[in-house]
């Protein structure tokens, strides 16, 4: 009964990341067929990811105060019913509505799943095992979900790739009511303020998508950045004098959670950048198919695994902090390489990079543990959400900071439409490798002294070289 309740919970998991990765091959097809501007397909991937980070944190409060199998439940079945509306939509405002409606479902999915697996799995081994099955699903969604929009979207109706939620919904639901048992202890009685972070992130990437057509002076952008950081300011102070904060503020004063969050964010900025645009690229400009577009992103998503299992033992050997540096230098140089690809470019000279890409990110496996392993335990669940957070937000920077830098420099250009897209591709991707340079001092110095610990089954963990500067 445990293992068909870990497959209800790894299904309704892997429903959230598939839904990152499936959609970006289609989006040239949906641009089309709903007649899109750039900053619309923005808004179709931004909606899910805003309403997804601005309430990730709620939902594992609510998990607290309702029970994580009810909040579970809950979160399926709005994620399921919105992923109908968005396959059925026939404008572009439907789909970004539905989009946004499918994030309030996998803010209340994701977070959830820690806790019912750590419910349903009280023996350590087992639960190790469990939280591995489960952890696998990212790797599989990011080789999946490229290859199936791509598919989909060439030989099938767009809206399929959403609309597959739907049956596979249905099925965890079912199997998540049979076989994950009702317990819950409430351990928080007060919701606190979400309302005030998605507030903040909500004006930030009105005004980041917007601000190249409405003007980045205009009274509305510059009010929608006062609103961003207004929000931002309270949401800090709220957070800080709470009773029950979703967020304890002291976790920043340790060097390593917070060098290792600004360096798995800057990490996630990466990815969705490369994702999004290079889906566009792909297609537009050097004519793949959507499902050759799908397939190229399937080698570096399968090394980006491999790497990943072995990147205990590269970890043992380097250090925590030279093997994460070691990642962000060759995704910089991959990102660098790949904007040097010309518009007569083919799969030959794109594949090499994506390759050496999916090297370096697979490498930065050991900063999850680096991060958590230095908080009390009475802190660790609370790091794993803000962490969680700190990743879809800077993902979320990531497509609207980089899409702003596409748009201006796009605009500016004097060439044929083609070719102007491609010198605003190639600018954004230099933009991009200089960011994740500045992520290698980061981990270099936020996780100095971590060495890695080889558990009983395997298992890999971190300690910091003193317990008094991991955390107050």
């Amino acid at each position: 009964m445990r293992w068909w309740a870990l497959g209800a919970v790894t299904l309704g998991t892997f429903m959230t990341y598939l839904d990152n990765n499936v959609g970006n091959v289609a989006l040239p097809t949906i641009q089309r067929e709903l007649g899109l501007t750039i900053s619309g397909l923005e808004w179709i991937v931004s909606s899910y990811i805003l309403v997804f980070a601005g309430l990730m944190l709620a939902g594992g409060r609510l998990a607290d105060v309702y029970g994580a199998r009810r909040v579970f439940l809950t979160g399926l079945t709005i994620f399921t019913l919105s992923s109908l509306a968005a396959g059925l939509a026939t404008t572009g405002g439907a789909l970004i509505a539905a989009r946004a409606t499918q994030g309030v479902g996998a803010a209340l999915l994701t977070p959830t799943a820690l806790a019912l697996i750590g419910q349903i799995f009280p023996d350590p081994g087992e639960r190790g095992r469990a939280v591995g099955i489960w952890s696998a699903t990212g790797a599989l969604s990011m080789a999946l979900g490229p290859a199936a929009g791509g598919f989909i979207s060439e030989n099938l109706h767009w809206g399929w790739i959403y609309l597959i939620n739907v049956p596979v919904g249905l099925v965890t639901f079912g199997l998540a009511l049979w076989a994950v048992r009702p317990a819950f202890e409430r351990v928080r009685h007060s919701l606190d303020l979400p309302g005030l972070a998605t507030s903040a992130l909500f004006a930030l990437t009105y005004g980041l998508i917007e601000g190249e057509a409405a003007g980045w002076t205009s009274p509305e952008i510059l009010a929608a950045f006062g609103v961003f950081a207004a929000a931002a300011v309270a949401f800090v102070l709220a957070e800080s004098r709470a009773a029950e904060p979703m967020i304890v503020m002291s976790l920043f004063r340790s060097r390593t959670f917070t060098g290792g969050l600004i360096t798995s964010g800057i990490w996630s900025f990466g990815v969705f950048g490369i994702y999004f645009f290079s889906a566009l690229w792909l297609q537009n400009v050097l004519g793949f198919s959507p499902t050759e577009a799908g397939a190229a992103f399937v080698p570096m998503a399968l090394v980006m695994a491999v790497v990943a299992v072995q990147s205990q033992r590269i970890s043992a050997a380097l250090g925590i902090g030279r093997t994460v540096a070691l990642g962000m230098a060759l995704m910089a140089a991959a990102i660098y390489l790949i904007s040097r690809v010309g518009a007569g470019g083919d799969y030959a000279d794109v594949a090499p990079w994506l390759l050496l890409y999916g090297l370096g990110g697979g490498m930065l496996v050991p900063l999850t543990a680096a991060v958590l392993s230095g908080m009390p335990k009475d802190r660790s669940g609370v790091a794993s959400g803000v962490l969680n957070v700190s990743r879809e937000v800077f993902g979320l920077l990531g497509i609207t900071v980089l899409g702003a830098l596409l748009t201006s420099r796009q605009s500016a250009s004097t060439q044929p439409p083609l070719l102007a897209f491609l010198d605003g591709y190639q600018f954004t991707l230099v933009v991009v490798a200089f960011v994740v340079l500045a992520g290698i001092p980061v981990a270099l110095y936020s996780l100095r002294g971590s060495a890695v610990i080889w558990r009983s089954g395997g298992s890999e963990a971190t300690e910091p070289a003193s317990r008094s500067e991991a955390y107050f």
